[in-house]
């Protein structure tokens, strides 16, 4: 209670200070260059249609050559490409921030490939007005690749087949492993000529400022466009063509299929649809291609259709993207904010020297505290997938304003749960990522760590040991079915192994943790061990743990509260279907993958490890981010809440000692777990009855009924285990300083003596 009182007291002056520490935070990322003539215009995070800005001619039919506005000849200034952003300098400031000024994608610093076309006609003395404020709009993609933009809303000349029709002409989609199928890797025409087009149906007037596309995602086929038109309409009949001065205006298109290739227009282009009209091929290919728009919707009050499908959030958090400086000052920030309950330490460093910062959340951070179970949730193994990145800096911070709000049920869980939460487990690869930025930077820039690993398939196959032994019938004696050891080759300096992967198995081995998620982004689905297939030579094998009834819960407790995982009505993100199991699916049947962390986790330790699948884009806008926030809040909480399912409890000896790394096993499930260090332990099951056996070296076993409610909260189990007779006399002789007798010994030393005698 008096620690509760603290926390209500320290509500009103702590909660006044957050924002304006956080404000202060975004003014340090907030701190631009001097004002350019031809800077863009400050994005605001206001509602499109709430803003007050000019509102530019749809489009405008190109004026005479040697005319402008007022009837002087404009001469617009060259745009400058892409800047990166200046070094924050700290700014003191009180009120709320809105975000720095984006460019044309999703950061502040992209560095990523686009052409001189825009360039080149905005320097044209025949080119179109364009006023200074116009010139670098930053407006966010439409969201192609988000899937916000429905398969209704693309249309296309003609293609070749469904598989390669309009709705796959998306950014970074992928194909399918056969593409012969319905989810090929982008839009191909029908026909290679100049008569083909894509176009995209924005539903109600839009402020149109660039283009990106893509080749086509193929393992066998190399098609792209290298250039083409740009065209917008009313009614998609009329179309007018983006201009080069007098002619039409041919934007440089991909020189190869992977590296997206950003095209601004040279005008802000006001219509409801936009069209991309190829106007030459790779030679050996199709007319095939991925794309997205940026666009800014304008203000339309009567589009009814629009507001009701916006999604808005209450929740004051820094919706933004944060570079590695900038994660750690906001971590600084909520440890400032509630220094009762949070700690910030690292677990190691990445190969490049970043430090792997985590946040503790308790009531009493740094210390283990006995009954109380430990849970943790790591995002950024794949540097790229950035969306888990930033939902795990939001989500600390929202724990930390709820609990000193009061909010009863974040007290609860702070209180009874130790959470860890590691944001970034590869910074190396987030870093590459984020100079790119998202749209730029493809679907596999920084997700490797430097040294080139995938983090996620680098921990020890444990799998192949369990079931050889399983197979010539050593388990458990031999090989137990839990804590399996780790080889000795993965050990060796010389295995291929990353030191961020060495790191968290020390981390893993530390802690005793019960459960845990690791956030990954490209897909909507949560996935649970096995992740690797038990036959031989297959690639997909559903292949269920011991516990896969517990599995199967946990991941739907996480899919049945996201607002968007088991929706039947949503469209797949590239290729799979994940709804006949409701938003999760078995790791091992979708693909296989050997050394993952959700099998060591369920091998080598206690924890119970998902792979969660957080949104189809990988690196979404930072406009996306209150949204994605939503979607994914409340199964955040959820997930974590799930820790105190099960039974838990204390194994003691007869004088009400712990018994550190006694062995729990539960009847009819084939995997055990050990005690913590102080005889503490936590088994998560569903709801029922169970035979519970608790056992340890030295000790006489123990056997109990243990129920499992439906209602939240572990049920209590403990244990007491008695000595064996020869653990009592090992230890009375060893306290006399005498070695105890080994009858079987003994026996043959006395037959030995007798065989002399006789001889």
């Amino acid at each position: 209670m008096a620690r509760r009182g603290a926390a209500a007291l320290a509500l009103a002056l702590a909660l006044a200070p957050l924002a304006v520490v956080l404000a202060a935070l975004r003014a340090q990322g907030a701190a631009l260059q001097a004002p350019d003539p031809h800077a863009q215009e400050t994005w605001s995070r206001e509602p499109y249609y709430a803003r007050r800005e000019p509102r530019p001619e749809p489009f405008p039919p190109p004026l005479p050559a040697g005319t402008g506005a007022g009837g002087r000849e404009p001469s617009p200034a060259e745009p400058r490409p892409p800047q990166k952003a200046t070094k924050p300098k700290k700014a003191p400031g009180t009120d709320r921030l809105a975000p720095q000024t984006p460019p044309p994608g999703k950061n502040s610093n992209r560095k990523g490939v686009r052409t001189k076309s825009s360039e080149k006609a905005a320097s044209d003395d025949h080119g179109i007005p364009v006023a200074h404020d116009d010139v670098r709009e930053g407006c966010p993609p439409l969201g192609l690749e988000t899937l916000k933009i429905t398969d209704f809303q693309l249309h296309a000349s003609t293609s070749k087949r469904y598989g390669l029709g309009a709705h796959r002409g998306r950014l970074n989609i992928q194909a399918g492993i056969n593409e012969n199928d319905f989810y090929d890797g982008a839009w191909c025409a029908g026909r290679n000529d100049l008569h083909q087009w894509i176009e995209v149906d924005a539903r109600r007037l839009t402020k149109f400022t660039g283009v990106i596309t893509q080749g086509r995602n193929s393992l066998w086929l190399s098609d792209w466009v290298t250039s083409y038109k740009v065209m917008v309409s009313n009614d998609s009949h009329t179309w007018v063509t983006v201009k080069n001065g007098s002619g039409d205006m041919i934007f440089e298109g991909n020189s190869e299929k992977e590296i997206p290739v950003l095209n601004e227009l040279p005008v802000p282009m006001v219509a409801r649809y936009i069209r991309i009209n190829p106007q030459s091929w790779f030679d050996n290919g199709s007319i095939c291609m991925r794309m997205e728009i940026l666009g800014c919707p304008l203000p339309d009050p009567n589009n009814y259709y629009h507001r009701r499908n916006e999604m808005t959030t209450t929740d004051d958090l820094d919706f933004k993207h944060h570079n590695y400086k900038e994660m750690r000052q906001l971590m600084k920030v909520v440890n400032e904010m509630c220094p009762n309950i949070t700690r910030i330490y690292n677990i190691g460093k990445s190969h490049q020297g970043l430090k792997l910062y985590a946040v503790e959340i308790s009531d009493h951070p740094g210390e283990h505290e006995v009954g109380e179970p430990e849970f943790h949730y790591i995002a950024g193994a794949h540097g790229n997938e950035v969306l888990g990145r930033e939902l795990m800096l939001l989500l600390m911070q929202f724990l930390c304003q709820e609990y000193l709000a009061g909010n009863a049920r974040i007290v609860r869980l702070v209180e009874e749960t130790r959470i860890h939460i590691l944001p970034s487990l590869n910074p190396d690869g987030y870093e590459k990522a984020y100079e790119g930025g998202s749209e730029l930077g493809g679907w596999s820039l920084g997700r490797w760590t430097h040294d080139g690993i995938d983090i996620n398939n680098n921990f020890p196959d444990l799998n192949t040991l369990l079931w050889e032994a399983e197979d010539r019938q050593n388990i458990p004696r031999k090989v137990p079915n839990h804590y399996i050891a780790i080889p000795e080759w993965f050990l060796s300096e010389n295995a291929t192994v990353a030191v961020e992967t060495r790191a968290v198995i020390a981390w893993m081995e530390k802690i005793p943790f019960v459960l845990g998620g690791n956030l990954q982004g490209g897909e909507l689905v949560v996935a649970y061990p096995y992740d690797m297939v038990r036959s031989m030579w297959k690639t997909q094998e559903h292949s269920p743990t011991p516990d896969d009834h517990v599995f199967r819960w946990l991941a739907y407790s996480y899919a049945s509260t996201h607002r968007l995982m088991t929706d039947a009505r949503r469209r797949v993100c590239h290729t799979e279907d994940f709804q006949k199991e409701d938003g999760t699916v078995n790791g091992a049947s979708w693909h296989t993958v050997a050394g993952s962390l959700n099998d060591f986790s369920y091998l080598h330790t206690n924890c119970f490890e998902l792979s969660i699948y957080v949104g189809c884009d990988k690196y979404p806008h930072e406009s996306e981010l209150p949204e994605e926030w939503e979607n994914n809040r409340e199964s955040l909480i959820v997930f974590m809440e799930q820790v105190h399912r099960g039974i838990k409890g204390m194994v003691r000896d007869s004088h009400g000692k712990g018994i550190p790394n006694a062995v729990i096993s539960v009847e009819g499930v084939n995997h055990d777990i050990r005690t913590a260090s102080d005889g503490d332990y936590w088994r998560l099951l569903n709801p029922g009855e169970y035979v519970v056996t608790a056992k340890a070296e030295g000790f006489t076993s123990s056997t109990k009924n243990c129920m499992v409610g439906y209602d939240m909260g572990a049920t209590h189990c403990d244990f007491t285990l008695s000595k064996t007779n020869l653990a009592r006399i090992r230890e009375i002789m060893e306290k006399f300083g005498k070695q105890p007798i080994s009858l079987p010994a003994r026996r043959l030393k006395l037959r030995g003596r007798k065989r002399r005698q006789r001889g």
